[in-house]
């Protein structure tokens, strides 16, 4: 049992944050290597009359409909993860991503069984959004109880940099694909490969996890009987309502930074500014590995400074460092590359974020707290968050992705001056 008096990391939490991390990074992998894909699925999955816009339509809302599948998913697990244990939901939810990511490289084409084929790859597009919805909060609770409590922040630092690689680790592949087959191959099958080879890395990952052990913190609530016996979510609901909301506005925080600035940007800079795709591509890559090295960093500042205060500088710096890219891509794109490496950084405010929620809930419903707060305000805002700023965009403003991020960095910020003032911080053993 990890000692919460301890300020030292022992071989064994170092052992557990690398197989949390290395899990989370293969299921966010498996979750995202599909959007790579998505004009290949669309020519595949539907049938060759349709209107190219109408199967795009349909391929993307296939795509969304992982992310509404997260809260129920993550609001399931995390009821048994607070019940029967963390490390049984921590294996289920990247055993539940790997099968379908395996089957979808496996499964037959519209040519071969028709409207089946869509419909299918819906289904398991389902699960995933499932599993990465236990995944998320769950991993964030089971590292946070493993390791001691001044090391929290680096702990969800090290993970959150773990599941953010998955999103690097998929570009990378992608790109494997495209300049290593042509457009015919890969039609024919290399699209397969990407969706075959994370399935069976996901599998490793569950074999890798059976090493984990369960959470000191959970099994001193199960030695003394604190278990909660109903539901977890229903104790949330009843009493916990400020912390749920602080956290619904840190996670705002969170999906601006990640889907605004690493997840659209690429795409924008080509559009408004005239960046070329590669150029676009090869800074997206460096900005998505700088956001890894700056979740770690942002972690080890929380627990060196204070998770509040970093949280509001992060904010700040988040919100300078947006503005300076979009400025800079209006009057010296010769610097966009570099630009975008240093947004990277401060979007690596997100590796302090979980280090606040985790805090918030008392450890008998920690896992549904976060897993609630964190997933419908994931699935509704990062769901309208790509309309807004292209409707704003479309409004005349190619500053919008700039005025987003600032107003969700603003409530971000306001998250964390309120969790300081309320001072509902928690210890995170028993």
């Amino acid at each position: 049992m990890t000692d919460a008096r301890s300020s030292t990391l022992s071989r064994r939490d170092f052992r557990t944050l690398a197989l949390a991390a290395l899990g989370g990074a293969l299921e966010f992998y498996d979750f995202i290597i599909f959007v790579f894909f998505t004009a290949v699925i669309a020519k595949l999955f539907f049938p060759p009359d349709m209107p190219e816009w109408l199967r795009q339509l349909q391929t993307f809302g296939i795509f969304a409909a992982g992310y509404l599948a997260r809260p129920l998913g993550g609001i399931v697990m995390a009821h048994f993860g607070d019940r029967m244990g963390r490390k049984r939901m921590f294996m289920l939810s990247v055993l539940l991503m790997a099968v379908p990511t395996l089957l979808m490289g496996l499964l037959p084409t519209y040519a071969v069984i028709g409207i089946s084929a869509p419909l299918l790859l819906l289904l398991l597009r389902v699960l995933q959004g499932a599993a990465v919805g236990g995944e998320v909060p769950g991993a964030w609770v089971f590292v946070s109880e493993h390791v001691p409590e001044s090391r929290i922040g680096f702990a969800c630092g090290t993970l959150t940099a773990g599941l953010t690689f998955g999103i690097l680790l998929g570009s990378l592949v992608a790109s494997w694909i495209n300049t290593t087959w042509s457009s015919e191959e890969i039609l024919a099958w290399a699209w397969r490969l990407p969706f075959i080879i994370g399935g069976l890395f996901g599998l490793l990952a569950v074999w890798l996890r059976r090493y984990l052990e369960e959470t000191p913190v959970f099994e001193e609530m199960r030695r003394r009987r604190e278990l909660v016996k109903g539901l977890p979510l229903k104790v949330v609901l009843q009493g916990h309502w400020g912390a749920v909301i602080r956290s619904m506005l840190i996670t705002w925080m969170l999906t601006a930074g990640i889907v605004v600035v690493i997840l659209m940007t690429p795409t924008l800079v080509q559009s408004l500014f005239g960046i070329a795709p590669t150029v676009a591509a090869n800074a997206s890559s460096l900005a998505t590995f700088s956001l890894c090295v700056g979740c770690v960093m942002f972690g080890i500042a929380a627990d060196r400074f204070g998770v509040e205060r970093v949280l509001v500088f992060g904010a700040a710096g988040l919100v300078i460092a947006t503005a300076g890219l979009y400025q800079s891509l209006a009057v010296a794109p010769e610097y966009f590359t570099l630009a975008y490496t240093i947004t990277g950084l401060f979007v690596g405010v997100t590796g302090a974020i979980p280090s606040l929620m985790v805090r918030a809930f008392p450890a008998a419903i920690r896992f549904s707290g976060i897993s609630f707060a964190y997933n419908v305000a994931y699935a509704i805002l990062g769901g309208l968050t790509p309309l807004v700023v292209s409707l704003w965009i479309r409004g005349g403003e190619p500053f919008a992705p700039v005025y987003y991020v600032t107003i969700a960095s603003v409530a971000g910020a306001v998250a964390a001056i309120w969790a300081t003032r309320v001072r509902t911080t928690l210890p995170m053993a028993k």
